[in-house]
């Protein structure tokens, strides 16, 4: 069974629902399709894979402080492949 990311929800408001995710070694978020635009900021240096539809699978490397912004409708599971907990912030848009 896998280890499930720890998932804090910061604020929830009608303008931005904020959540803090925080990642064991190996733990995951399980599947999930994005409901709306988001932003998101490394807290740590967060080494990933993102499983996409279709069984693609792609390795990534976000450093600690910096961001990026995807649209609603992506789908993925994100894991922590790195050896340290991992943690962003994901800032969604309503």
């Amino acid at each position: 069974m896998a280890i499930e990311a720890t998932a804090i929800q910061m604020i929830d408001d009608p303008r931005v629902r904020v959540t803090r995710f925080d990642f064991e070694p190996g733990a995951e978020t399980g599947w999930y399709t994005h409901a709306m635009d988001y932003v998101i900021t490394a807290v740590t240096d967060c080494h990933m894979r993102l499983d996409m539809p279709g069984g693609e699978m792609r390795e990534v490397v976000v450093p600690a402080g910096t961001a990026y912004r995807r649209e609603e409708g992506v789908e993925h599971n994100v894991i922590n492949i790195g050896d340290e907990v991992m943690s962003f912030v994901e800032v969604e848009l309503k």
